[in-house]
């Protein structure tokens, strides 16, 4: 009987040991996720706000090169020495001079370039662009470097209000690594785009006119208009369209032109066009240039009446879309 007892109390004891072990355990991964949580939150309040996006060389180096002090000093771009270096928010400056290296040390923000180093125009429309050192000015106590001298002029059209949108849309850009993002200004404009944006399927809008046929842009050689990203097969075209996007941006936002005269978007074969009256026009299939062909004027009419209010129903949001029309006893457009 004595024994009985004795093994039903070192039962107990075991199953008393077994849930304060447990219990133990639980407390314990408690304690170490809060003080993850705490570190976490201690490391995050140490970093900079968004993503650090330079416009770095494959060494790291900034401005390619240049001392970010002596465009405030000298007033010039002035190429500066590997051996005065200092590494800052990721990037590495060169300078002229210990001095200049000692200034921009004690107050890195007030000499460093706006913007990562990238165009601040480009930034101000919602992306990246390289520089050259040249188009340089400080506005407000900032460096200000541009692309070209197109960046230049734009930038000049409205220094102040091009700056606050760069301030405003930097965030963003650099969070996407300097892909276009969408301006405000871009919301009130309606294309026929795939997910990063490109139009016409890529293809180029300047050869429809030069060349009379659908020829495939490069990414490499692109603009942007009106919301929307034209990809172009040469430097040339890419120049001929930013001078004058206007003559060449294809109608109804690159959507179907008979399908826009019945009221209605449907993609377009960006090999099936007209340049009618200098207007370039897309069509869905071989059966959509058909139908359009049967009264150009009158149907160019129509979808010149309907587009002003599919841009206002569209305009911003995910386009879908329409269903394909269904004439009766004939082929769908």
């Amino acid at each position: 009987m004595e024994t009985k007892v004795k093994a039903l109390k070192l039962e107990q004891v075991k199953k008393t040991k077994a849930h304060e072990y447990r219990l133990f355990k639980y407390v314990f991964a408690g304690l170490a996720l809060l003080f993850a949580l705490v570190v976490s939150i201690g490391a995050k309040a140490q970093q900079p706000d968004g993503i650090i996006f330079n416009n770095t060389n494959s060494d790291g180096i900034i401005l390619d090169g240049y001392d970010p002090v002596a465009f405030f000093t000298d007033k010039k771009p002035v190429k500066g020495d590997p051996t005065f270096q200092f590494t800052y928010d990721k990037a590495i400056y060169h300078f002229v001079s210990r001095e200049h290296l000692d200034l921009f040390k004690a107050d890195p923000e007030k000499y460093k370039p706006q913007f990562g180093g990238w165009c601040a125009y480009a930034v101000s429309l919602g992306r990246v662009a390289p520089i050259d050192v040249n188009t340089f000015s400080i506005v407000n106590g900032r460096l200000v470097v541009q692309h070209n001298q197109r960046a230049v002029n734009g930038w000049n059209k409205d220094v102040g209000g091009n700056l606050a949108l760069a301030d405003k849309y930097w965030p963003k850009v650099s969070e996407k690594g300097g892909k276009q993002i969408t301006t405000d200004a871009e919301k009130s404009f309606l294309n026929n785009t795939d997910p990063d944006g490109v139009t016409l399927q890529g293809f180029d809008a300047v050869a429809y006119f030069t060349q009379m046929k659908a020829v495939k842009g490069d990414p490499k050689n692109s603009a942007r208009y009106n919301g929307a990203t034209y990809w172009f097969s040469s430097e040339a075209n890419a120049a001929m369209f930013k001078d004058h996007p206007e003559m060449f941006a294809p109608q109804y936002g690159a959507f179907c032109g008979y399908a826009m005269a019945l009221n209605k978007l449907r993609p377009i074969n960006p090999e099936i066009f007209d340049v009618i009256d200098g207007r370039l026009i897309l069509q869905h299939s071989e059966d959509a240039y058909t139908r359009f062909h049967k009264d150009v004027a009158g149907l160019t009419a129509k979808a010149d009446a309907n587009w002003p209010n599919q841009v206002k129903k569209h305009a911003g949001k995910k386009v879908k879309f329409d269903k394909p029309a269904q004439p009766a006893k004939e082929t769908a457009e």
